[in-house]
């Protein structure tokens, strides 16, 4: 199965080495330099996070965006996609962490406005994110870069392939003897491209090593007015 037709059917893939040893940690180099005293940074014990991360580290632009990236993005999505969110994900090696399964309901943006057809809202850490009509979430995508080898060990999504075409689908009725878990094992320097509406979770961290990930949401439509990207970076070129 080729990766288009994997994003299609499964509603997700995993494309291997799009940045090596020395591209990864220049940008591991580049985030550790940033400065974290912001109230879109959020460290426990558990996790660093840091929020709207191209605004905050935007060193890491041209890091992230090289060739190779963006003939990726060129041949499965074609062009005319901005980034409309991003954040850096640190899962230290002794992290208790875990996600529940859910799907990427909400978008992040400016300020908090009602227009119809979207909500209901939510606020964290001083973001509006409300959720917006089903047509802007089947036709955005994510890429997650991983800055570690990542399994079933150090939290690697766990994922129901073809969750993503069944609309709105709520954890709590899943059925279990109908849908099929698949866990996404991602090397170094990888990606994994997926559906926002694809259902996932993340376990708990069991072999003391990390998950650094760089989580970028995509899309190449504008929303109705006065409705503004919290982000809105263009591609190069």
């Amino acid at each position: 199965m080729d990766h288009r037709t994997a994003i299609a059917e499964k509603g997700f893939t995993v494309i291997n080495d799009v940045f090596d040893t020395a591209a990864v940690a220049a940008l591991i180099t580049c985030i550790e330099n940033a400065d974290t005293v912001k109230d879109t940074f959020h460290q426990t014990k558990d996790l660093f996070a840091i929020r709207q991360f191209f605004k905050e580290v935007p060193a890491t632009l041209p890091l992230v965006f090289v060739p190779a990236l963006q003939q990726v993005i060129n041949t499965l999505f074609g062009h005319g996609y901005h980034v409309v969110k991003s954040i850096y994900f640190d899962k230290p090696g002794g992290s208790n962490w875990f996600v529940a399964y859910h799907q990427d309901l909400t978008i992040s943006v400016k300020e908090k406005t009602v227009v119809e057809g979207y909500g209901p809202w939510t606020v964290k850490q001083g973001q509006y994110a409300v959720q917006p009509s089903l047509q802007v979430l089947e036709n955005n995508f994510t890429i997650r870069i991983h800055l570690d080898d990542t399994d079933e060990n150090n939290g690697a999504l766990r994922v129901i392939p073809g969750s993503h075409l069944k609309g709105i689908y709520r954890p709590e009725t899943i059925d279990w003897g109908k849908e099929v878990e698949e866990t996404c094992a991602v090397q170094k320097g990888s990606l994994m491209i997926m559906r926002p509406l694809l259902l996932h979770a993340s376990s708990r961290t069991t072999n003391q090593r990390p998950r650094r990930v760089i989580h970028v949401e995509f899309s190449s439509q504008e929303l109705p007015l006065p409705l503004r990207w919290s982000e809105r970076v263009s591609l190069p070129g």
